[in-house]
């Protein structure tokens, strides 16, 4: 999934320059906050979802953030996007998560598009702050 995430974004130094142990995948994995999904044709990866479930503290629930979704570009307009939040939707049903939250960029008319058929858009600013830089 590394791998089909460094192609559909074009960032190997994320993806691919520092992977993560075996041991820190399965302690990943086998925690309640990260869930990962694939699909797979001819025993390949070609569509990978992957995010974070996040506790609140208002109200006993949790909220889905979509962190990852790729899907090979051979693979793409075959509905393998849609399949993979369609079961994510299912997970969260399972859990009683009462939202499933994404991200697109500006100008990611594919991404945009899929994510207006399936949900409510928001416009939202985003911001990134740096750990260790101390604001004056």
């Amino acid at each position: 999934m590394l791998g089909l995430f460094s192609d559909a974004f074009d960032d190997p130094e994320s993806y691919l320059n520092h992977p993560p142990n075996d041991t820190y995948l399965t302690r990943l994995l086998a925690s309640d906050t990260f869930i990962a999904v694939a699909a797979f044709a001819a025993g390949q990866v070609v569509g990978g979802l992957t995010g974070y479930v996040l506790h609140k503290f208002e109200q006993e629930r949790s909220e889905f953030y979509i962190y990852d979704l790729a899907v090979a570009e051979e693979f793409r307009r075959q509905g393998i996007a849609t399949e993979l939040i369609n079961s994510i939707k299912r997970i969260a049903q399972q859990r009683g998560i009462y939202v499933i939250f994404v991200q697109a960029d500006y100008g990611d008319d594919p991404a945009v598009a899929l994510y207006t058929k399936l949900g409510t858009r928001e416009d939202v600013m985003h911001y990134d702050i740096l750990p260790g830089c101390q604001s004056t």
